[in-house]
């Protein structure tokens, strides 16, 4: 059974406001759940219904149309969890890629950066604290479980990259050819879907570089570009 509290909490949740406050987020689908399990992060409570079946402290079975009532997929779920949130380490590792992002305002471009990320084994996202919020339902449906394998911290991003003593690679429209670099460790920099790296960011970076254009369209996909980009890395 599940209370009328527990329904306003759980709804409440998809406003970032009340994520932070309550430092709780909401993972729904069984994959996802399936994931979170295997995952270090702290379980709140799962709510279930009879079609998913699970073995866990906290797994709570409800009615179909109360899990229905506490959704934010527009189809069909069977489960899902409060979880707690965890506060990541903003430190920037060396001697390895780590991902930076300058104001990416998209959900799904940034559940997929996730998923990226996750696929190319890098293990650490910094964010600017204006980019939007992992938390976010459709950044976690978008990570497709990456989300529960990549650290990802809010920072202020001009700060960390100033401080940081390695190279910093930006992606650019005007950079240098990423297939005739020598890419190795340092900070890949990921601009906005609409303005690109901001003019505060510029002067730490070390190395422009861009994917060479062959066709009319105007930019890429912040994701895709992203994803290009690491590819380079590993192959180099």
């Amino acid at each position: 059974m599940i209370t009328h509290n527990q329904i306003k909490l759980i709804k409440s949740l998809n406003e970032k406001k009340n994520r932070e406050e309550q430092q709780l987020f909401v993972v729904e689908g069984k994959k996802m759940v399936d994931e979170l399990i295997q995952s270090d992060f702290d379980v709140e409570q799962i709510y279930h219904t009879q079609e998913y079946d699970i073995n866990h402290p906290k797994a709570i079975k409800i009615a179909k149309k109360d899990l229905e009532r506490i959704s934010f997929l527009s189809s069909n779920c069977d489960v899902l969890a409060l979880v707690k949130a965890k506060t990541k380490s903003s430190k920037i590792v060396e001697n390895t890629i780590v991902l930076a992002l300058d104001s990416i305002n998209d959900p799904g471009n940034l559940g997929t950066i996730l998923r990226t990320a996750d696929w190319f084994g890098v293990k650490q996202i910094i964010c600017s604290k204006n980019t939007v919020d992992v938390y976010n339902p459709k950044v976690i449906q978008a990570s497709m479980g990456s989300i529960f394998r990549v650290d990802i911290a809010y920072v202020d991003l001009e700060t960390a990259l100033k401080n940081y003593k390695g190279k910093i690679y930006g992606a650019y429209l005007d950079g240098k050819n990423i297939y005739k670099e020598s890419l190795n460790s340092g900070v890949l920099l990921i601009g906005s879907e609409s303005h690109g790296i901001s003019k505060s960011l510029e002067k730490y970076v070390t190395n422009k570089v861009t994917i060479p254009k062959y066709g009319k369209a105007e930019s890429l996909n912040a994701a895709i570009a992203t994803a290009i980009v690491l590819s380079e890395f590993k192959r180099n």
